[in-house]
């Protein structure tokens, strides 16, 4: 079977019912099948509904963003960052130029100790979708060899 592309509109929300993200008032978010733009969880309960489906799903912290990390929340000195530069909270920056290298987060400054977080802000929760899916079509060739779906709300080039 060929890969899908798959266009939805979401509503996420935090276990407290809190807004954090949506869709509604733009274009859908489309996905290319198994291509990871999406969390798997996410992916795994969108993926069997047809056009028109409306759905609330609950994606578990290991199937969204993953877990917390313990060893990716470090401290390190204020002297390890360029002189010049104005930490603050919320900062982020990678260590290295590594395609897959985290993005470290400054979480937070106590006099020369500067503590790091380099796990995903959404880690360790569980998140809360409404769904809504939109379209549901065959992948392009061009799509599949890039890996990601075209048009608005996909990638254009």
């Amino acid at each position: 079977m060929s890969q899908q592309v798959i266009g939805f509109h979401y509503t996420l929300k935090d276990k407290e019912g809190n807004l954090i993200d949506t869709s509604v008032e733009s274009s859908p978010l489309l996905y290319l099948e198994g291509s990871g733009q999406i969390i798997p969880g996410l992916e795994k309960e969108i993926t069997p509904l047809n056009v028109g489906d409306k759905k609330d799903i609950e994606v578990k912290a290991a199937d969204a963003y993953g877990e917390v990390i313990e060893d990716l929340r470090i401290t390190v000195q204020k002297s390890q960052f360029p002189a010049d530069k104005d930490l603050q909270i919320g900062d982020q920056f990678q260590v290295n130029e590594e395609e897959n290298a985290p993005i470290f987060t400054v979480i937070e400054i106590e006099g020369e100790n500067i503590h790091i977080d380099g796990n995903h802000p959404m880690a360790g929760h569980d998140l809360f979708f409404e769904v809504e899916v939109t379209e549901k079509r065959a992948a392009t060739p061009e799509e599949v060899s890039h890996g990601h779906a075209h048009g608005e709300g996909g990638h254009q080039h």
